[in-house]
């Protein structure tokens, strides 16, 4: 059987395939009609879907379909507002007669969990101010199972198998490389407030051993894993006896990665090594938008609008 990829759908019309359920629900439209509202994907990418005036009938069966299911549906490919959007006709769920491989659906970082996270350990294991490596070192060790396959957004940028080991990884290629250039820069603090800076995305974000994220945590959605890290740091520095300017100093690199209110950061950052933090995220942020944007798009053409990269198309150069 030929798998059928999300990325690939904009040459299509019409399309008849399985893919794996990412989230789902019933929603009401402006007409005060029932909808069924999908975001599909396979290990390629992700499609808004989108199931019409669904009848009473239909809403039971369609409100038990949950995130990690399987699901073949008939649709046509639509586009709404520069996206591609698919229109469904009908929908089934899988059975272990199609034959099908989970693995085909899991969108997954590019590299091996185990490999990234001892590139990470090696190198907190290697700093040379032994309160950074003691800390960085435990809550890598305390956290190695969840972070195999945790991904690192419900949505978006690094939302994938392994998308949070992914991004702290090239995170901190990046960070040591800067270090090198920059030489005013504290390398271990660099290091470390990579390594933490998203930690405790682990309790922000709900996922089950997929890395497929059915939404956030209670605490997550009224607290937000800034406010999280800075609570979880002034405990466990406190545990390992760290100096007050210590502690403050990550918590601050934690609190201000975010760089703006009203992404979450009460405070911009106040010295070299937190604004560092902030670009080696964001820099990291859009590169993977981008390099997810142009998988499946034909050289010489743009993709489909991006929302976290302010609605912008990205274009593929056709090349020699």
């Amino acid at each position: 059987m030929k798998q059928f990829y999300a990325a690939d759908l904009h040459t299509q019309t019409e399309i008849t395939d399985f893919f794996m359920v990412k989230s789902a629900g019933i929603k009401v439209g402006s007409n005060k009609k029932q909808y069924f509202d999908v975001l599909l994907g396979d290990k390629t990418g992700e499609v808004n879907s989108k199931k019409w005036d669904i009848s009473e009938r239909e809403a039971p069966v369609l409100a038990a379909i949950k995130e990690g299911d399987i699901i073949k549906v008939r649709a046509q490919v639509t586009d709404w507002q520069g996206q591609t959007q698919l229109r469904i006709g009908r929908i089934r769920m899988s059975n272990p007669e199609d034959g099908l491989d989970v693995s085909d659906y899991i969108k997954t970082a590019p590299e091996r969990s185990e490999d990234m996270y001892d590139f990470i350990y090696r190198t907190a294991d290697a700093m040379e101010d032994q309160d950074l490596r003691r800390l960085c070192t435990k809550v890598l060790s305390d956290n190695w199972n969840r972070l195999m396959y945790y991904p690192a957004a419900t949505r978006n940028h690094h939302a994938e198998y392994g998308g949070l080991l992914y991004h702290v990884k090239r995170m901190l290629m990046t960070g040591l490389r800067v270090c090198e250039v920059y030489q005013n820069l504290n390398r271990d603090l660099v290091a470390a407030g990579v390594i933490l800076h998203d930690i405790e995305k682990l309790n922000e974000i709900q996922s089950n051993e997929y890395g497929i994220s059915p939404g956030y945590s209670f605490e997550g959605q009224l607290l937000g894993h800034l406010v999280q890290g800075v609570k979880f740091l002034d405990r466990t520095c406190r545990e390992l006896g760290f100096s007050e300017e210590k502690t403050l100093m990550l918590e601050h690199m934690i609190l201000s990665h975010h760089y703006e209110p009203e992404f979450g950061s009460p405070k911009k950052p106040m010295f070299p090594e937190a604004e560092v933090l902030h670009y080696l995220d964001i820099l990291d942020a859009r590169m993977f938008d981008m390099e997810d944007a142009l998988r499946g798009v034909e050289p010489g053409t743009f993709s489909d609008r991006i929302w976290t990269l302010d609605n912008r198309k990205v274009y593929k150069p056709k090349g020699e």
